[in-house]
């Protein structure tokens, strides 16, 4: 996509996205610059009224909203690991920015610490936007472990966005974020403890014992199977087990493989996994549906299994798995 200095990205209205969504943004990494150095290219005109300078915490408690630059934008994203960063990325063409940016530092800093909000100037720092794939401005975007998740485009209203950082906070624990800035107690009281079983599968998920995650999901699901919270833990810690054995090459052999036999079963869902894994939701659920729709006997049980474990993956409310329902209730019936 051009510089948005040369090319304005448009605005948008406010359109929530889902919370599983996933880009790359590998092509960001770099050093940190030298304490004090300037960012390469423009030098931002200054971001919307609520967005604190990089280095200049809020009066009264920690640094809960900064200016994102090149030099510390791999710094938010190391950050990340421990809490949710929130990237709100404007440009001072888009009328919509200045308010956008003032609702999510009002919301960031009710929840006392758990999330951190970066006001990023996409006139200054194109390369965030070419690496969020930002269609429109303003969009909200976090970043988890140093995966973004969209979050919304355009100007939201508080409740919107509370309900949001809620579901992304849900999220942060299932991926083992759980951590929290000192906001000297200002916001919201800490979540109850989870309990045991959840908390030994986090545990597990966090040292990356995929195996012993699934094994404490499975165990609260045979003690209380309305568990909804295990069952979608189970589906995504299944989904991790299965891509962390999946090299390059090898994803690369099994598109090659599923593009020339339709019908093979076992390249039908490793590039279903790969699609979910890399944010491509409907081009997986598709796939399955249309494998479905195609097969009889055990391969088509099979899939259909798997289609409704990737359901949970993405999320029950998501819009793509309401059509992905639909689409494969034609196929069934």
């Amino acid at each position: 996509m051009s510089s948005p200095a040369s090319r304005p990205v448009p605005p948008a209205a406010a359109n929530p996205i889902n919370l599983r969504g996933a880009v790359d943004l590998s092509a960001l990494k770099r050093p940190a610059a030298p304490a004090g150095a300037a960012p390469s290219g423009t030098p931002p005109a200054g971001p919307p009224a609520g967005a604190a300078q990089a280095g200049q915490p809020d009066a009264g408690g920690p640094e809960l909203k900064v200016e994102v630059t090149e030099a510390n934008f791999q710094q938010l994203v190391e950050l990340s690991a421990k809490v949710p960063v929130v990237f709100a990325l404007w440009a001072s063409y888009s009328p919509e920015s200045a308010r956008m940016v003032e609702t999510l530092d009002r919301v960031v800093a009710a929840y006392g610490g758990r999330l951190v909000l970066g006001a990023a100037d996409i006139e200054a720092f194109p390369q965030l936007a070419q690496a969020f794939q930002v269609q429109a401005v303003p969009t909200a975007v976090a970043v988890l472990k140093g995966q973004p998740v969209p979050l919304f485009q355009g100007s939201a209203e508080e409740p919107q966005v509370r309900s949001l950082f809620d579901e992304l906070l849900k999220v942060a624990a299932a991926n083992g974020v759980t951590g929290s800035l000192d906001a000297g107690g200002a916001g919201e009281p800490e979540p109850a403890p989870l309990p045991p079983l959840h908390q030994a599968a986090y545990d597990a998920i966090e040292a990356g014992n995929y195996a012993a995650a699934a094994e404490a999901y499975r165990q609260a699901l045979r003690e209380m199977p309305s568990d909804h919270e295990a069952k979608a833990g189970l589906a995504q810690v299944e989904l991790m087990d299965r891509m962390q054995s999946l090299s390059a090459p090898d994803s690369e052999a099994l598109r090659s493989l599923a593009a020339t036999e339709p019908d093979n079963l076992d390249a039908q869902l490793g590039v279903a996994d790969l699609d979910v894994a890399g944010g491509h939701v409907e081009d997986a659920l598709n796939r399955l549906v249309a494998f479905i729709g195609r097969n009889f006997g055990p391969e088509r049980e099979t899939a259909r299994v798997r289609l409704l474990e990737l359901f949970e993956v993405v999320g029950s409310g998501d819009d793509r798995v309401a059509k992905a329902r639909q689409a494969l209730a034609r196929v069934l019936f």
